[in-house]
C-alpha cells in the first residue's frame, strides 16, 4: 500500500488506515466514524494530520500514509510510508516516559513533554514501510 485513495478507512483488523502524500494540494475528510470516535484527517505532500474527537492524534512531515493505526492508552503503533524522510508527533499522556520500537528494534525511550507530544523520526524510502511501536514504560 502506498495511499489511502479514500483518504480515511477503517481496516477488518480494527486498525485505521489514512493519508494520501502523493496529492499536491491539501484534501481533507471529516465526519469519519470508528469505534464511536470520530476522526478528521488532512493529507497531502507537504503534511497529514489526524484528529480524534476535534483533538490532535497524528502529524507527519512531509505528508505521508498510515496503514494499521491503533492507539490504546499503553501504546500507539502503524506502519509509515512515504516518499522522504519523516518527522512524526503523536499525543500522548502528558510527563510519561515511553519505549520506541522501529520495526521491532527497541530504539531507547523518549519523555512526553507537558502537552503530550512526542516526536519520532524515521527514514523512508518509497514503497518500503517503517514499523513504528511507542508503548508506555
Amino acid at each position: 500500500m502506498a495511499v489511502v485513495k479514500e483518504l480515511l478507512r477503517a481496516e477488518a483488523d480494527g486498525t485505521l488506515s489514512f493519508g494520501d502524500y502523493t496529492l499536491a494540494s491539501k484534501t481533507k475528510l471529516e465526519g469519519f466514524e470508528f469505534q464511536g470516535d470520530i476522526y478528521k484527517v488532512k493529507t497531502y505532500n507537504e503534511i497529514t494530520k489526524l484528529e480524534k474527537n476535534g483533538m490532535f492524534a497524528y502529524e507527519s512531515v512531509p505528508g505521508t500514509a498510515v496503514e494499521g493505526f491503533k492507539a490504546t492508552p499503553e501504546e500507539v503503533s502503524f506502519r509509515v510510508f512515504g516518499e522522504k524522510d519523516v518527522q512524526v508527533t503523536l499525543e500522548l499522556e502528558a510527563d510519561t516516559e515511553y519505549s520506541i520500537y522501529k520495526n521491532d528494534v527497541n530504539v531507547g525511550t523518549m519523555k512526553t513533554n507537558l502537552s503530550g507530544k512526542i516526536s519520532v523520526s524515521a527514514e523512508l524510502e518509497p514503497e518500503k514501510p517503517v514499523g513504528i511501536k511507542i508503548a508506555k514504560k
